[in-house]
C-alpha cells in the first residue's frame, strides 16, 4: 500500500510525487502516456516564480542544459508603437523559458523516480477504488487500471491526488464541485516554425484578436492565433487561411518571416473555459488544471501547477504525518490556493475577451512608452512577477 498514489505525471502530478517522496512518503506515480513524450496543447511558458520553483528543486540546470532559450524581456506592439521591457525578478531569478513539454516533464518524472517515486507508465486509469465513507461520501482507497499490454493492475493508497488535466476523470468519478465557471471567451491555434530570424516573447494585442510569438527548443518558435470565441468557431474550417491572413493584418512583418520560414508541426487548438474544482474530498485530492483552470492568455498553467503541487505537498505531509487532520490540512490548501489565483484568474478572464483597449488603457500604453519602470512592472503582472492588485493600485495612487 501507498501513501499517495499520484494520476497524471505532467507538470502538477510529476511535481507533486517528487515532493512527497523527497520527504519521504511511499509514492506511485501513473500516466497513460510514457516518457519522454509530448503534451500537444500548452503555451510552454514557465515565468519567473515557475522558474524559481525548479531551482529550488535543484532542476533548473537541467532545463538550462536542454538548450531552451532564456527570456527576460517581453516585447508587446500595439500597433501605433512598440513596448519593449525587462520582467522583474521572482527570487532573483531574471529568466523566464519555455521548454517543449517532452523536455519539462521528462525532467520532473525523472525527478521523482529519482526521489523514490514508483512510476508505472503507459498505464491508463479505469476506475477509482472506494470503501463505505462518510457524509463526505465513499472514500477512495486506490485505482484500478490496466497497461498497454492489456494487463490489470491495481494500488491501493492513504490518497489518491487527480492530476489528471482539464478533463480530469479523476474529478469526474469522485463528483468534485465546480465554483465560478466561465465560459472560454476566445480560442488558440498555433504551431511551431523553424527559420524566423527574430525569436522574442512578442505579444501583438489587437480588437478581437491576437498574435503571439514564444521561443523553444530546439530552434523553433511557437506562434499563435488568437480569437474572440465566436471568430474561432468560424476558423475551424480554413486554420491554415485565417491564420496566415490575421497575421498578415495583425504583424506583416512576422507574416513576411514565416514566408521564409518552416511549419513543423500540425495545427494544434482549443478553448478553455475557466473553473475551480474542490479540490479535496475523502480519500482524494486535486492539483494542477484538475483543480483550477482558465484561459491560456495568460501563460499561468504551468507556474500554478508548481505552487500547487508545492501547497498540496505540504498538506499531504501534514495529514500524513499526523501534524493535522486531512480535511483541515486539504481545507488550508485550498484556501491559499485560491487566495494566490484569485486577482490572476480575475484579470486572466478580462483579458481572454480580447476587448478594444479602453481609453484607460490607451493612456496607460502611452505612458509606458517614455516610462521603462512602468513598462517592466506590467509585463511583470503577466510573469506573476508584479501582484496585480499591486499594479493597478499603483496607477490610481499615480493618477
Amino acid at each position: 500500500m501507498c501513501d499517495v498514489i499520484v494520476v497524471g505525471a505532467r507538470c502538477a502530478g510529476a511535481s507533486t510525487a517528487m515532493l512527497l517522496a523527497r520527504r519521504g512518503h511511499r509514492v506511485l506515480l501513473v500516466d497513460r502516456s510514457t516518457f519522454p513524450s509530448d503534451l500537444r496543447l500548452s503555451t510552454h511558458l514557465v515565468w519567473q516564480p515557475g522558474v524559481a520553483a525548479l531551482k529550488r528543486w535543484e532542476l533548473l540546470d537541467e532545463l538550462v542544459a536542454s538548450g531552451c532559450p532564456a527570456m527576460t524581456t517581453a516585447v508587446m506592439d500595439v500597433g501605433p508603437f512598440t513596448l519593449t521591457g525587462a520582467m522583474p525578478a521572482a527570487d532573483g531569478v531574471r529568466e523566464a523559458y519555455a521548454p517543449r513539454r517532452m523536455v519539462l516533464d521528462t525532467i520532473l518524472v525523472n525527478a521523482a523516480v529519482q526521489a523514490g517515486a514508483e512510476l508505472w507508465e503507459g498505464c491508463t486509469v479505469d476506475e477509482l477504488l472506494t470503501s463505505d465513507g462518510t457524509a463526505g461520501g465513499p472514500r477512495v482507497r486506490g485505482i484500478r487500471g490496466h497497461l498497454r499490454n492489456g494487463r490489470t493492475v491495481n494500488a491501493t493508497a492513504t490518497v489518491v491526488v487527480g492530476a489528471d488535466g482539464m478533463r480530469s476523470p479523476t474529478a469526474a468519478q469522485v463528483g468534485a464541485p465546480t465554483y465560478l465557471e466561465r465560459p472560454a471567451r476566445q480560442g488558440t491555434y498555433f504551431t511551431y516554425w523553424s527559420g524566423l530570424p527574430s525569436r522574442v516573447n512578442t505579444l501583438y494585442p489587437r480588437p478581437y484578436r491576437s498574435v503571439v510569438t514564444i521561443p523553444t527548443n530546439d530552434d523553433l518558435t511557437m506562434v499563435a492565433v488568437n480569437w474572440a470565441i465566436d471568430d474561432y468557431r468560424a476558423v475551424r474550417h480554413d486554420i491554415e487561411g485565417h491564420y496566415h491572413r490575421t497575421i498578415a493584418q495583425i504583424a506583416p512583418q512576422l507574416a513576411e518571416q514565416l514566408r521564409g520560414s518552416r511549419r513543423e508541426d500540425r495545427w494544434i487548438g482549443a478553448a478553455v473555459p475557466s473553473r475551480f474544482r474542490r479540490p479535496y474530498g475523502p480519500g482524494w485530492a486535486l492539483v494542477g488544471d484538475a483543480g483550477y483552470l482558465k484561459d491560456p492568455c495568460t501563460a499561468q498553467g504551468i507556474t500554478d501547477a508548481f505552487h500547487h503541487a508545492e501547497l498540496l505537498a505540504d498538506a499531504l505531509d501534514d495529514g500524513l504525518s499526523g501534524r493535522r487532520p486531512f480535511d483541515d490540512a486539504l481545507a488550508d490548501y485550498e484556501r491559499r490556493r485560491n487566495a494566490a489565483v484569485m486577482p490572476m484568474y480575475e484579470f486572466t478572464y478580462a483579458t481572454s475577451a480580447l476587448d478594444p483597449p479602453t481609453a484607460q488603457e490607451v493612456e496607460l500604453f502611452d505612458a509606458m512608452r517614455d516610462d521603462p519602470v512602468l513598462t517592466s512592472r506590467f509585463f511583470g503582472v503577466f510573469a506573476g512577477t508584479v501582484p496585480v492588485p499591486d499594479f493597478f493600485a499603483s496607477l490610481s495612487a499615480a493618477a
